[in-house]
């Protein structure tokens, strides 16, 4: 039997073909918009579906008229600020999992 529970949806990345889809709505392409923020490439801003670009998060959501917290809700905590990525994220991951075993309640940053 399938588990048929519903997913918190205000905390789920929107689908790429969703934040096109908003994007064309709006009047723009992916290539419309690098060329307007003066890339030579909509590449960069077809990452950021995959990986973490503020700035390039920032220019779809603002194209959108939305925040990118609304569209890319994992890389951000719940008041707004910006998740901690990469090798700066597994720092922090492995230093909050070591202050756990030894009993510390408080986490070093």
């Amino acid at each position: 039997m399938a588990n048929n529970t519903p997913k918190k949806a205000s905390r789920e990345d929107w689908h790429p073909a969703d934040i096109k889809a908003a994007l064309d709505k709006a009047g723009w392409t992916l290539r419309a918009l690098a060329q307007h923020h003066g890339l030579t490439s909509s590449t960069p801003l077809s990452h950021t579906f995959l990986r973490s670009y503020p700035l390039n998060e920032k220019r779809i959501a603002d194209a959108i008229g939305v925040t990118p917290q609304e569209i890319w809700p994992s890389r951000y905590y719940e008041d707004g600020s910006k998740k901690p990525r990469g090798l700066r994220a597994l720092r922090l991951k492995s230093t909050q999992s070591r202050c756990q075993r030894n009993g510390n309640l408080r986490a070093s940053a």
